[in-house]
């Protein structure tokens, strides 16, 4: 792969206690991100015990001072009619202060929006309508899109994209725990195997890898998912995936949301 590169560990603190870490480069509404989600899920349901991972914004943006100054003290979408390509990441990184788990939540949201495209998802008042859907502290998160903070943290997912040279998103970089040791850089998308290969490689051992659970569980810990992303989970083409699918929704197990566009399935 022409595309691999040795890095030097990020200049940012980092905790963990599995020996690999990943740093995933994506632009949130990149139609290539969209298309990674199966792949990554999948890495993370077979073998996230062996690494941590976290996602870095990498979207090439202009104006973000004086956009976020403009949204400065704004309570809902009326306080303030703007759209820009910025306000998504600086959402994300506004969410992603009530917690890690909160600010993933919020990107598999706008992410379900994006895929839908039923609304405008650079728009100030759907941002905000995304953390109410998941539940966040709506104060708070007011507050924090319009923050320094937020546009600090936007700020140096760009400044780790610069430093570790990520020209192409989506990419992934993975480190070991020693941070002596140089991180490799994968610029692209490729199969499941291909990174299943790294991270064996990093590891030094023959992987073990965890069952996968149950589709509904599955659902349950991702929400939402496309008949792409069950098919790649699960190895099975697109036609017999379709049709279990179909028959969990004959079950009403699952409902499905479509556009002219996208299939998205989730829980009843």
């Amino acid at each position: 792969m022409n595309n691999v590169q040795t890095l030097s560990q990020p200049t940012v603190p980092s905790i963990t206690h599995k020996p690999i870490e990943l740093y995933i480069f994506i632009d949130p509404l990149c139609p290539q991100a969209f298309a990674m989600k199966g792949i990554l899920r999948k890495l993370q349901l077979r073998y996230e015990h062996y690494f941590t991972w976290r996602y870095v914004l990498s979207t090439e943006l202009s104006a973000l001072n004086s956009v976020t100054n403009r949204m400065k003290g704004c309570l809902n979408g009326a306080d303030l009619d703007i759209s820009h390509p910025v306000l998504p990441s600086i959402a994300v990184k506004a969410a992603e202060l009530q917690g890690k788990r909160a600010g993933s939540r919020y990107l598999i949201k706008l992410q379900q929006y994006a895929a839908l495209q039923t609304k405008n998802v650079n728009s100030h008042a759907t941002l905000l309508q995304i953390a109410e859907e998941i539940g966040l502290d709506m104060k708070e998160f007011a507050i924090d899109f319009g923050s320094k903070e937020a546009a600090r943290a936007f700020q140096c997912d760009l400044h780790i994209t610069r430093e570790m040279e990520v020209d192409e998103v989506p990419s992934i970089v993975f480190f070991n725990e020693c941070i002596e040791d140089e991180g490799l850089k994968v610029s692209g998308s490729y199969h499941f195997e291909v990174y299943e290969h790294i991270l064996q490689e990093m590891i030094g051992e023959q992987l073990v890898p965890q069952p996968l659970p149950e589709l509904e569980d599955i659902f349950k810990r991702y929400e939402i998912l496309t008949t792409a992303e069950v098919a790649e989970i699960f190895s099975m083409d697109y036609v017999r995936t379709e049709r279990e699918l179909k028959k969990r929704m004959l079950q009403q197990k699952l409902e499905r949301i479509t556009n002219d566009n996208v299939t998205l399935w989730r829980l009843k």
